[in-house]
């Protein structure tokens, strides 16, 4: 049988500084595989060059104006036509081995999966240790995250794509939807994603996001206004 046709999607804002480096490592992680491959870079509302940079490494551009990364998403699932799906953020580093171990779940019947996940450029040493407690907790929780998320279109279709209502967090409502679809592997391979958040907003400013999300619970992630981390104006650290 004919392998199913694997689409990347790949929402990005105003990322045409990595998104080059995202495309040309994924062209080589796949170049060798004997799959067909869509890539897709879904573009919301970005005021810079990030259509060019996609176009210009051989990525299918689609323009949206959600600036919500749910829709963001689902845009792009629905634009593409491949029976795997795998979500991928535009700062984020794959290699083959990676890919491979996505490819090899999916054909083994699982419904979807994430990876672990690795912090690029200079950290520091206490956030690289919380990252990898994190990527713990995300195995033992089968919680993927968003930046480098799989599964087959039949599962995403099933458990609705993902929620809409959500700003931040829509990688855990969907990890958990498709949990109950079939098999949900976090793999031991793993990507390199950029700790900008990290090098660009301060330890305090982290802080006040986590007592917010104490305070609030969920509805903190169903607002937009309160979640200058990912909406805000970007602010840019080291590549």
């Amino acid at each position: 049988m004919t392998a199913p046709t694997v689409s990347v999607i790949i929402p990005a804002h105003n990322e045409a500084r990595l998104l080059g480096a995202t495309l040309e490592a994924l062209h080589r992680a796949t170049a060798p595989l004997p799959r067909t491959f869509e890539v897709l870079v879904v573009d919301d509302a970005s005021t810079d060059g990030t259509a060019e940079v996609a176009r210009q490494h051989g990525a299918g551009v689609l323009q949206v104006s959600h600036r919500q990364i749910a829709a963001t998403r689902n845009a792009g699932a629905a634009a593409s036509s491949g029976g795997y799906l795998l979500f991928l953020d535009a700062d984020t580093l794959v290699d083959g081995e990676v890919v491979r171990a996505a490819l090899r779940t999916l054909d083994g019947g699982a419904a979807g999966g994430g990876a672990a996940v690795r912090l690029a450029g200079d950290v520091a040493r206490h956030a690289r240790w919380a990252a990898g407690l994190f990527v713990l907790v995300f195995r033992i929780t089968r919680i993927a995250p968003g930046c480098f998320l799989f599964c087959t279109r039949e599962a995403f279709q099933r458990c609705g794509g993902f929620d809409e209502r959500y700003f931040a967090g829509e990688d855990v409502a969907i990890s958990r939807a498709l949990a109950r679809q079939g098999r949900f592997r976090i793999l031991r391979e793993g990507v390199r994603t950029s700790a900008r958040k990290l090098q660009t907003f301060s330890a305090l400013e982290h802080l006040r996001l986590l007592l917010r999300f104490a305070w609030r619970g969920r509805g903190l992630l169903r607002s937009r206004a309160d979640l200058d981390l990912w909406y805000g104006n970007r602010r840019h650290g080291p590549d």
